[in-house]
Order: C-alpha cells, then sequence, then structure tokens
C-alpha cells in the first residue's frame, strides 16, 4: 500500500513541530518560536533530517492557516471596542506603525534596495505580534498591571492597521508604482465593503445564529462559523481582496455576536493545527545562504525594533497624555514581528514584487525579536527609572500636569456631536442604499428581462428596499435634545438648515441615480417626482418600519455587552485600572458580602462590577454576596492587583482575565465654586447616587487619598476620581463645571 506524499509530509512536519514544541515549551520560550525552528529542520535547505517533498502542497495548507489565524484575530477584534477606546490607542498605533514603516523603508533605500523591497520591508516592520506579546504577559505575570490593557487595546488598532495595509500593498503592487487616485479608489472600496459586511453581518447573523439556537452544538457552530469565514474570504476575492482581509472581517463581524467567545473556543484546535502548519511552512522557506548576504539588514531591521519602535510609541503615548512609566512599558512591550509581517512578506513573493531575499530576512528578525519580547518588558521598569533620575524636574512636572489634564472630562460641542452622526449615518446608509441599487440592476433585473414592464418591476421593487433608508438619510434626528438645542441657538440654526437641505439632496441624488441607470436622465426626473409623492403619502409607515429595523440593529450590536460588559477607561497619574477575575467555588470569598470578604481592608482594592451568568451588577453596595463563577472588576494599582492576584493564584482559587472589560468607566472632575457637593461629606452629598458610582480618589493640594473614608468633606478644589456609570459622572461633571 502506497502513502500519498502529502500524508508523509504532514507526518514529517507535525513531528517536527510537537518534538520542538515541546522542548521550546520546557525551555519556556514561544512555541511559535519552535514551529519556526522545526520547519528550519524539515525544509529543503538542510538535508541532516527528512525532508517535505510537496512543497506546493504545503504552502496550500499554510494558506488554510493563514486564513484560520486571521478569522481567529478577527474573533479577538472588535470594530465597538475600537471606537470605544478613543482616539488615544489609535494616535499611539499610528505613531508606532507609520514611522517604523518609514524607518524601514528609508532602511532599505540605505541598502540600495528597490521601491517595492523597500516598501514592504517597511510593511513587515511595522505591526507587533499580537501572539507572542499576549503570551509573553501571561508567562511574565503582568497581565493585571495597567500598560497591558493599552498594549492590547493599540495591538487591535495594528491589527486593522495591518489589514488596511495588505490592500494598499496589493494596489502598489499591481500598479508598480504609488499612484494617489487608483490608492484612494482601493481605500474608498475597503471602505465601501467593511461597512456593508458590517452592518449587514450585525444586521443577520446575530438573528440567525439565535434561530438555530435549539441546534446549534459545538459541531454544528464550527461548520456554519467555517462556512461563513470560507464564504467571505471568496466575496473579497471576487471584490478584489486577499483572502485573509476576508477572514479577518468575517472573525470581527462574529466578535460583535453573543456566540464569540464559544465559537474561538471551538476553533482553537483548529487554528493550533492548521496555524503549526503555517509557521513550520515559514521556517522552510529560511534559506541559511540568503540570511548569511543579508546579515546587516537583519541587524539593522533589529536595531529598528529594538530602538526605534520603542522610541515612537512611548513619543506617542506620551503626546496621548499616559505618564512616562506607563509609556515607557508599552513602547518596549511592542518590539517585535510576528504573524501578520509573514503574511505581508508572503503576499509579496504571491505577487512577485519583491526579492526572495526578503523573506528570509523577515523570518529571522521576527525570530531574533521573538526571543529579546519577554526580555524588553522586564527591562521596562529599569529604563523607567533610569529616565526618572535622567530628566530634569521640570520635564517630569510638564509630563505629569499634561498627563493629568488630559485625563479631564471635556463637553463635546452639540453641533460638532451631530455633524459627526450626519457624517457617519450618511455613510451608512449610502453604502446600504448604493449596494441595494447595483444589485438590484445586476441581478434581480436580468430575472425580468422576458417581460415588457422590467425596467418598472426593477424599479419598483428597489425604492421599496431603500425607502426607509432614504427616509433616514433625510430626516433622521438621532437624539432630539441636542438637535433642539442647536437649533434654539441662531448661531447654528443657519447651518442646520444647510445640512438638512445636503442630506435630502443626497437622497434625491440616489433616486435618480436609480432612474437614470435604468431609464434616461428625462425619465430620471419624473421618477424622482414620482418616488417623492410615494414617499410623502406613506411617510409613516417607511419611518415606523426604519425604527424597527433600527431596533433590531441596535439589539443585535448590543446583545453581547448584555451578557459580558466590554468598555473601560484608565485613569494614568495614579497607576490605578480595572482589571477582572473569575472566583470559583473554593474562593474564600464565596457566600460572604462584600463587607464580610474584607477585600478592600486587606488588598486595598474595591470591587467595581460584578457580573453573574446575563446580569452586571455596576458598582455594588457592600452587602452584595459574592458567587461561585462571579466575575469581578477589581480598581486598584498595579502592586495591588498584583497581589490580589498573587492571593487567588496561590490557592488555585481564581484566574484573572486579560481582555474582559466591564461598561463602568474611571473618570475625574474638579469642584469648582459654587459646586453642590463642596462642604458635604462623601455619604451625605450623595454622590453615590448622582454618579452611580463608587469614589476611589480625591487629589487635594497635590496630596492623593485613595479610597478615601465616607465621612471625608469635599473642598473646593477637590479633583475627584470616580468609578461608575458613564452618562452619569458626565451629567454630575458638567452640573459642577466652572460657571
Amino acid at each position: 500500500m502506497h502513502l500519498p506524499h502529502l500524508i508523509i509530509d504532514l507526518a514529517l512536519i507535525l513531528a517536527a513541530a510537537s518534538l520542538i514544541g515541546i522542548i521550546f515549551k520546557f525551555l519556556k520560550q514561544p512555541v511559535v518560536l519552535g514551529y519556526i525552528i522545526a520547519g528550519v529542520i524539515v525544509g529543503p535547505y538542510y538535508k541532516f533530517f527528512p525532508t517535505v517533498i510537496e512543497i506546493n502542497s504545503i504552502k496550500t495548507w499554510a494558506e488554510i492557516g493563514v486564513i484560520i489565524l486571521l478569522f481567529n484575530l478577527g474573533l479577538e477584534f472588535s470594530f465597538k471596542k475600537l471606537i470605544k477606546e478613543g482616539s488615544r490607542v489609535i494616535i499611539i498605533a499610528l505613531f508606532g506603525v507609520l514611522l517604523t514603516l518609514l524607518s524601514g523603508y528609508i532602511l532599505g533605500k540605505l541598502m540600495g534596495w528597490n521601491n517595492m523591497d523597500s516598501i514592504f520591508m517597511g510593511g513587515i516592520l511595522s505591526i507587533a505580534s499580537t501572539t507572542i506579546i499576549i503570551r509573553a504577559f501571561d508567562e511574565l505575570g503582568v497581565k493585571t498591571q495597567k500598560f497591558t490593557n493599552i498594549v492590547t487595546s493599540v495591538l487591535i488598532v495594528e491589527d486593522l492597521v495591518a489589514v488596511i495595509l495588505m490592500v494598499i500593498l496589493s494596489t502598489i503592487s499591481i500598479s508598480r508604482e504609488f499612484q494617489g487616485t487608483e490608492l484612494l479608489f482601493s481605500v474608498s472600496k475597503l471602505a465601501f465593503f467593511l461597512v456593508l459586511w458590517f452592518v449587514s453581518g450585525i444586521f443577520f447573523l446575530p438573528s440567525i445564529l439565535k434561530f438555530l439556537k435549539p441546534i446549534l452544538n459545538e459541531e454544528i457552530l464550527l461548520i456554519v462559523s467555517l462556512a461563513l469565514c470560507f464564504g467571505v474570504v471568496i466575496m473579497a476575492l471576487k471584490a478584489g481582496f486577499s483572502p485573509a482581509f476576508g477572514a479577518f472581517i468575517m472573525g470581527s463581524i462574529l466578535a460583535e455576536t453573543t456566540k464569540a467567545e464559544r465559537i474561538e473556543h471551538i476553533i482553537s484546535p483548529i487554528k493550533t493545527l492548521f496555524g503549526a502548519v503555517f509557521f513550520v511552512s515559514v521556517g522552510m522557506l529560511l534559506d541559511p545562504v540568503i540570511i548569511a548576504k543579508n546579515i546587516y539588514p537583519i541587524i539593522l531591521a533589529v536595531t529598528v525594533l529594538l530602538l526605534g519602535k520603542p522610541l515612537f510609541i512611548t513619543v506617542g503615548s506620551l503626546v496621548t497624555g499616559q505618564p512616562l512609566r506607563i509609556s515607557i512599558q508599552t513602547g518596549l512591550s511592542l518590539s517585535q514581528i510576528g504573524e501578520f509581517s509573514f503574511i505581508i512578506a508572503t503576499l509579496g513573493l504571491s505577487l512577485n514584487v519583491t526579492s526572495d531575499f526578503l523573506y528570509p530576512v523577515a523570518v529571522a528578525v521576527s525570530v531574533i525579536t521573538t526571543f529579546t519580547t519577554p526580555y524588553m518588558i522586564k527591562l521596562s521598569d529599569t529604563v523607567y527609572k533610569f529616565s526618572d533620575r535622567k530628566l530634569p524636574q521640570k520635564w517630569k512636572d510638564l509630563i505629569n500636569n499634561y498627563s493629568i489634564s488630559a485625563e479631564k472630562i471635556i463637553e463635546v460641542n452639540d453641533w460638532r456631536k451631530l455633524v459627526r452622526n450626519t457624517v457617519v449615518n450618511s455613510i451608512i446608509f449610502s453604502v446600504i442604499i448604493l449596494t441595494v441599487i447595483i444589485f438590484n440592476i445586476k441581478v434581480i433585473q436580468p430575472y425580468f428581462w422576458e417581460y415588457k414592464w422590467s425596467r418598472m418591476i426593477t424599479a419598483s421593487i428597489t425604492i421599496t428596499i431603500i425607502s426607509p433608508f432614504l427616509w433616514a438619510l433625510s430626516f433622521r434626528k438621532g437624539d432630539k435634545t441636542p438637535y433642539s438645542k442647536i437649533w434654539a441657538n441662531k448661531q447654528y440654526r443657519g447651518h442646520l438648515v444647510i445640512l438638512q437641505f445636503a442630506r435630502i439632496f443626497l437622497s434625491l441624488f440616489y433616486i435618480g441615480f436609480l432612474f437614470d441607470r435604468l431609464f434616461s436622465p428625462q425619465i430620471a426626473l419624473i421618477g424622482v417626482s414620482i418616488t417623492l409623492v410615494i414617499l410623502f403619502l406613506f411617510y409613516k409607515k417607511i419611518q415606523n418600519f426604519y425604527n424597527i429595523l433600527e431596533d433590531r440593529f441596535k439589539f443585535n450590536l448590543n446583545e453581547r455587552e448584555f451578557n459580558q460588559k466590554v468598555n473601560s477607561k484608565d485613569i494614568a497619574p495614579w497607576d490605578t485600572h480595572l482589571s477582572t477575575f473569575s472566583l470559583n467555588s473554593r474562593s474564600p470569598f464565596i457566600g460572604k458580602t462584600l463587607l464580610e470578604s474584607k477585600i478592600r481592608e486587606d488588598f486595598g482594592v474595591n470591587i467595581a462590577a460584578i457580573e453573574r451568568d446575563d446580569i452586571t451588577i455596576n458598582v455594588p453596595d457592600r452587602f452584595e454576596r459574592l458567587y461561585p463563577h462571579d466575575i469581578i472588576s477589581v480598581i486598584g494599582t498595579d502592586e495591588q492587583l498584583k497581589n490580589f492576584r498573587d492571593y487567588l493564584s496561590k490557592s488555585e482559587m481564581g484566574s484573572d482575565l486579560l481582555q474582559r472589560k466591564t461598561e463602568v468607566k474611571l473618570l475625574h472632575f474638579t469642584l469648582h465654586k459654587g459646586s453642590q457637593l463642596i462642604g458635604k461629606t462623601i455619604k451625605y452629598s450623595n454622590i453615590r447616587e448622582l454618579s452611580k458610582g463608587l469614589v476611589v480618589g480625591i487629589e487635594r493640594n497635590g496630596k492623593k487619598i485613595l479610597n478615601p473614608e465616607s465621612n471625608l468633606v469635599f473642598n473646593e478644589g477637590d479633583l475627584i476620581w470616580i468609578v461608575g456609570n458613564e452618562k452619569r459622572i458626565q451629567i454630575l461633571a458638567n452640573e459642577n463645571k466652572e460657571k
């Protein structure tokens, strides 16, 4: 009996990966790095061991591995989380990515490389490895420290930037030069499909999954998830994007559903298998001769990652208002490359636009920086202490004051808020309307060609479908309170009228576009008039139907938050932040109230929220009891949280969760003259009821009071830190702002 070479090759790959993986696990090194070394051993460039025969077949398996890997990264990604994180992490990530990309490009040009090799080198060096960093945090036991939350958020942004970067690099590769028009078109097309897939996915997928819930066991859920993944991969290819992009988008859509964690759990073994094959295939392409010839570019690239990118990230973090310690820790944690860099390097090879030496250089740099990652994270504290000693006191005071001012609550202008919401909604509705129009003209109309009134039938169907979105594009006001306040302000009344007419004109344009494509410009004018009459006659019904659609979309979008709240904001100057822990049945706190457990007294931390099954108790009172499997959100300093985590870990009583966050926020504001809180104690000021929150700190005359007693009296000028409901704290802050 003869076994196909593919099976023999697969056996060889898995045997090498398992053996080297065990060794690397024993040495407490990243297993991913072991897979790459295993690939080197069974690759075609080393003859000391058995070698893989069918390289092309293994490459196909590796491509599947890339798809599964990006799908899993998408499941860990969240567009909502990215938006809620705000501009800070985006600025930090862009500082790191863009400046590192530029450094990589300059490095390539200095080495005499062509433009394409230099551009791809910049792209390869610009994206840090989520897998390696998260594993390093876990092994070093620093997951409860504040900077890890910032690093995780930056990685989310970098993942999205990497996907966009692949689209841009593909566009540049096809034209072989940097053409602004083509690049703008590609980015616009990317944005169009992102909006389309995300909106349609959120609207339909949760409802479908809920409908299938009675039969949705792990087997069916796995098959459905993979089917959706590969289905969008095909759609991405048809739209001119890479398979990796489609897999990432499908994963990010499923990440917003209530099944996200379950899908991530059942997909994990498949990700591990195909991921191992992918990283082994990476090592197989590592040619020692090419590495020896390019040792200087490798050394220079490693230097950019170990010195340049940490500096760029640190500066970006300081610009956003993070303190010096957090900024340095964040910068030194993001000093390596990994999975996305391999994918970008593979993209260059598959498009035949990069030289053969670039891929092995990328792998060599990744191997070196993977080894250095744990040491860079450990070194961050030493670097901070050195910087703290050497920096002039004036600079340190400037950084600290800037950090505090950056955290203060800023009231957003109602007009800016309205314009921003109008632009976002107009883009979403425009994408939906254009998609329906183009789809009906290209797909639906051919079914009616044999009928005399085929174009009229297509127009009627299209207008019926898009009418709710035409109404929303033209007249939807959203929150009526800011709208009324703006209208009452004569300064903005004219602007509001112009904005309203612009929205109506955009709707008329889409109607005209439909009839122009189906008939002619002359008939389009008649079609617009008739459509307006119809929309006016059925105005109320269209509005009600749109409200139903919007409610369904919002419910699907927020349903996961009802079960697992995902949002937080840290306070930098106090080095105090939120972390979450899961309690099991052996925890000594089980069955006790918060008062009885003495968690605050023993560890100096506060319980900000308790997640229990499908409910979340925000800012629980001291008589709330703790039960098995409760997930508690704890607020404290790095040292306090570490002591609490160590206490739980010693007896295997619970575990901390790196990326799980609660809906409560940590915010602060200053008590100005005339504030209703001045002269009252914390207990009798009703601040808990007013803010739905807990006072966790007060800064008074430069002195910091952590966990203040309830009998402490508020003074004018106090800077109050509260953990609680963001909107209620915002209202309280506005009521106490300086007149």
